[in-house]
């Protein structure tokens, strides 16, 4: 087996008195499909958000790569991370998120274009034609130069999907990204999902209500409350016959 891509060792993050995620031990393999379920409350967007760097853990050690994520080596001593770190080893992950979160005064070319050209560096003919490649990914080649404004919500987040994949990165986090979309969108953004995940070699954790399309999807399926993973497995064995009480009566209250 390869080393985990993603690696946690007893990450602990509170919340003032609440515990969020709680001395969790995890870890992913580079290009597995890992579906997070659980219900509302268990940790399961805190961890996307810590593993992007948006939220500070606690205690414990992440390793994004073999390299730490919120730790660097100084001088041969391991320190906490400096803005310059956390910047490089934010590459490596992109995240599509519950809101599409795009810029509404840029069109859908320059709101995939502004990351690669000020974080990578590239020309803005290398940006456009990275553009022009996710665009076509997502379906959406003909809708470079709209405003969000002038799309559906699941366009939007097809857009969101593709700025993300124009960073190149080796690692997708998808946060519930249809939970903000009515039911009748949901299926283009879940096809371009799994799309992805059949087609690229990529390492991705994914978070969502959608138990047929982590079914589908997955090629492991952890089951999180209290911010513990309680049990996880294949699809077929967690959603089959999942062996902890708490994951069965989970699982009742849900479709699957």
């Amino acid at each position: 087996m390869n080393a985990p891509i993603i690696e946690l060792e007893k990450v602990r993050k509170r919340y003032g008195d609440t515990t969020i995620l709680d001395e969790l031990d995890f870890d992913v393999q580079p290009g597995e499909k890992v579906t997070i379920i659980g219900p509302s409350g268990s940790g399961k967007s805190t961890l996307l958000r810590i593993l992007m760097t948006l939220e500070r853990i606690d205690s414990g050690m992440i390793r994004i790569a073999g390299q730490p994520l919120w730790h660097e080596y100084r001088n041969g001593s391991l320190v906490a991370a400096g803005p310059g770190h956390l910047r490089k080893m934010r590459k490596l992950m992109g995240m599509v998120f519950q809101q599409f979160n795009l810029f509404p005064h840029m069109t859908v070319r320059r709101n995939i274009t502004e990351a690669p050209v000020h974080a990578l560096g590239l020309s803005r003919q290398e940006a456009n034609q990275r553009a022009h490649e996710y665009l076509e990914l997502v379906g959406l080649s003909d809708h470079a130069d709209k405003f969000p404004r002038q799309l559906s919500g699941g366009q939007q987040q097809r857009v969101a999907i593709a700025r993300a994949l124009a960073m190149r990165p080796r690692i997708m986090l998808f946060d519930e990204p249809t939970s903000a979309l009515d039911p009748e969108l949901t299926g283009e953004v879940l096809s371009v999902i799994q799309r992805l995940s059949q087609e690229h070699d990529l390492t991705m954790l994914l978070v969502t209500h959608e138990m047929q399309f982590a079914k589908q999807i997955s090629d492991r399926v952890c089951f999180f409350d209290n911010g513990a993973i309680v049990e996880q497995g294949t699809p077929e064995e967690l959603f089959t016959s999942p062996q902890e009480p708490r994951t069965r009566e989970f699982l009742k209250g849900v479709i699957v």
